[in-house]
């Protein structure tokens, strides 16, 4: 039976796109790149200094025929780009800053997919998560309605049988440690479009607790329940739900007892919420430890276009499924 990450490389291969990596320093890049254009996944560009690209490519062994290299210390080509940047009119640094940060590859990757020149951006690999961050939110910038970014993840569970089958969707899994209210309907909002696109769900959103429905009480089941509130004022096209008890979120016959109204979300939720870092983190690592699961997942959640951050350690195959998911969250 074909791994999630298998299915949604096929899924991938029906829509691919523009992919940007300007990490190409490093000799995975280049490998996962000339896969991902061998089987279809998308066409990579190599966003980086032409010298470095040639010489990483000769050393990792990888033809570059088909790939497009675009070379950052271009002066021209660097200040044309500059200038369709501030012209587009949402630019979120000034033109002086602009043409300076794209001597960075990185931003100048950004840049091309905030004018729309390629789909996505696929990067963390050499960089840090706070260096992506830091790139994604001077760019490009956080969608409408969301006020934080997050990451969330794919699980996949052999044995469990969820509204989805044995994959469901955690968030936030590495970003936020505490996040308020409104942070909360941000993670939630973001997770639920991200879903929508790479999955193919209709997304349902279940904020986990201690409590369920009102059974216990604290500041941290308020933070919840305006956070219920919020996703439903800001986006009403989302179903939303709790607070849940994680066996209420999932399982129909848990939350026919515990949960006493009418929920479209209740036992048959596909994105779970978590209320605090502590918790997803803990989630993740009981599934992988005790249930042998897999998680899934460095695209990063709320941004105007997608991006990814990999992990530093990434091998070329993470590397590809990362990719692949990136492409499918452009839909």
């Amino acid at each position: 039976m074909a791994t999630l990450i298998e299915k949604l490389i096929v899924d991938a291969k029906g829509a691919p796109k523009r992919v940007a990596l300007p990490e190409c320093e490093a000799d995975n890049t280049l490998l996962a790149a000339r896969r991902v254009l061998d089987e279809g996944i998308g066409t990579p560009v190599l966003v980086s200094p032409r010298d470095v690209v040639e010489a990483t490519a000769e050393r990792a062994g990888v033809p570059l025929a088909g790939m497009e290299i675009v070379d950052n210390t271009d002066e021209t080509a660097a200040d044309a780009l500059a200038e369709r940047y501030m012209a587009a009119g949402a630019c979120l640094i000034s033109a002086k800053s602009s043409r300076r940060k794209i001597k960075n590859p990185m931003y100048y990757a950004m840049m091309m997919e905030e004018l729309g020149e390629v789909d996505c951006t696929f990067c963390g690999h050499t960089n840090t998560t706070g260096e992506v961050l830091m790139a994604a939110q001077t760019i490009i910038g956080l969608k409408e309605g969301v006020d934080v970014p997050s990451i969330f993840a794919l699980v996949e569970t052999a044995g469990f049988t969820g509204p989805e089958g044995d994959v469901v969707c955690f968030t936030d899994c590495g970003l936020n440690p505490e996040p308020g209210a409104s942070e909360l309907a941000s993670i939630a909002i973001s997770a639920a479009d991200n879903v929508r696109a790479i999955m193919g769900w209709e997304p349902r959103v279940g904020f986990l607790s201690f409590s369920t429905n009102g059974s216990g009480a604290g500041e941290s089941v308020d933070r919840v329940t305006e956070a219920i509130r919020l996703v439903r004022e800001r986006r009403a096209d989302i179903a939303v739900d709790g607070e849940f008890q994680l066996d209420a979120a999932i399982d129909p016959a848990v939350a026919a007892k515990k949960v006493d109204r009418p929920s479209e979300v209740a036992g048959r939720a596909n994105v779970l919420v978590f209320p605090d870092l502590n918790a997803a983190n803990i989630a993740v690592k009981l599934v992988q430890r005790f249930a042998h699961g897999s998680a899934y997942g460095h695209t990063l959640s709320g941004f105007k276009c997608p991006v990814a951050d990999s992990s530093r350690g990434a091998t070329v195959d993470e590397i590809v499924g990362d990719i692949a998911m990136l492409v499918l969250a452009c839909r």
